[in-house]
């Protein structure tokens, strides 16, 4: 099997890890309302502890990944899920419920990062960019999907939520042991016995043998990359840009139960209208994978950012499904030139792949940490003012914005 085979699976791992994780994380603020009757301010606060489990674990998966090896903690990481699941299922407490959801999220931590780290190592600079696009288009697009029809599974069958990702993990885990035989096999055909820390270098070694003409890009001109400095400033934006990205994301999914709520919508058509978003950010990746003008553009990402916050303030004060999904369309779009920023930057200027993974999702748990906590903070300080955690969340939005525009300064004078 060639390396390019094995990415094919580890696509393919990628899918499904997205699948999984947002038909559990994305409903399950759904699930506590309805069986527990948790308030949006107690949703907030469960979506902050989910970030700062995400922050915290994902730096050290990242870690973990690079020094273990990233097959080793994938399988650990698929069997934390898979066991959460499973015992989640069986429960009935709330605060076993949110304990199960902080394990779990720390098992998601070692996948993520070395995900990443596997459809990245090895890659030239131009086939990196095709990579990268590639696997925001998968994650984005299975995530969408889940999230599109998790309404419907939920309102039938509200264990769903356990039941159906635990058993996705399972096939990930079988899929994951094959593909790591796979590897071996392949390690030994070319350079001999080798031990499981060296695959990952032997991979990336094979991985830089010359590509196709068909395949290779035709634009050194095109792809012009920046100097080293400005490489480094724009990697700092992205960091900074994405978790402020994710304090949006992470707040506007604990508070889409209490917004359908109020515009009247079932759990089947929240899941329906309120996936809008996630097919948008598809989308967008999809755009920016196949035109590749927007890297290191200073203009596009700040604009992304403003419309980030303009449409995040219009999807909570929404009056009408329509305005609903308007919004959501501009919010989507934004979000994916954020993201993707982050992620291309971060595997493009990096030869530990699986740190930067990890630094790369660390930044988005902090920022879902941080949106959720201030909504929260908000709602217990302010209860009796309407909106108040859409206007703390917003205003916390505009200081990342000052931020960015701090970065590019000092990266100028540099």
């Amino acid at each position: 099997m060639s390396q390019r085979q094995l990415k094919v699976g580890y696509f393919v791992l990628e899918g499904l890890n997205s699948f999984a994780t947002v038909q559990y994380l994305y409903y399950f603020y759904f699930f506590t309302e309805k069986t527990f009757g948790f308030s949006t301010k107690a949703n907030l606060a469960a979506a902050a502890l989910n970030g700062a489990l995400t922050a915290i674990g994902s730096f050290f998966g990242g870690k973990f990944a690079q020094k273990q090896g990233y097959h080793k903690a994938l399988k650990l990481g698929f069997l934390i899920m898979t066991l959460s699941l499973a015992i989640g299922s069986q429960l009935s407490s709330p605060i076993a419920h949110v304990c199960v959801m902080g394990t779990m999220v720390l098992g998601m931590c070692l996948t993520w990062p070395t995900l990443e780290a596997l459809v990245s190592e090895g890659e030239p600079a131009g086939r990196l960019e095709q990579v990268v696009g590639l696997y925001n288009v998968i994650w984005a697009g299975t995530g969408a999907l889940a999230y599109f029809v998790g309404g419907a599974l939920l309102q039938r069958w509200p264990r769903s939520i356990f039941y159906m990702p635990a058993a996705i993990e399972c096939l990930q885990l079988a899929l994951l042991f094959w593909l790591e035989r796979q590897s071996k096999r392949k390690a030994r055909s070319a350079n001999g016995p080798v031990h499981e820390s060296e695959i990952s270098d032997l991979e990336s070694r094979l991985a830089t043998l010359p590509t196709p003409a068909a395949l290779r890009p035709d634009s050194a001109k095109k792809n012009k990359r920046p100097p080293a400095g400005e490489q480094k400033t724009f990697v700092r934006m992205a960091w900074l840009a994405n978790p402020f990205a994710y304090i949006a994301i992470n707040s506007l999914v604990a508070i889409i139960p209490s917004l359908a709520a109020k515009l009247g919508l079932s759990t089947t058509l929240a899941g329906i209208i309120c996936s809008t978003w996630c097919f948008a950010r598809m989308m967008a990746f999809l755009l920016l994978w196949l035109w590749p003008g927007w890297h290191y553009r200073f203009g596009w990402l700040v604009t992304a950012y403003l419309s980030l916050v303009a449409s995040f303030v219009s999807i909570l004060l929404a009056a009408n499904v329509f305005w609903l999904v308007c919004a959501q369309i501009v919010f989507g779009f934004a979000l994916g030139l954020i993201y993707y920023s982050s992620l291309f930057y971060s595997m493009d200027c990096s030869d530990t792949k699986g740190e930067h993974g990890g630094i790369h999702e660390a930044a988005i748990g902090a920022g879902n940490f941080a949106g959720p906590a201030v909504g929260a903070v908000a709602l217990q300080l302010l209860p009796g003012l309407p909106h108040s955690a859409a206007w703390a969340v917003s205003t916390c939005l505009l200081v990342g914005l000052g931020g960015l525009l701090i970065i590019r300064r000092n990266g100028k004078k540099t």
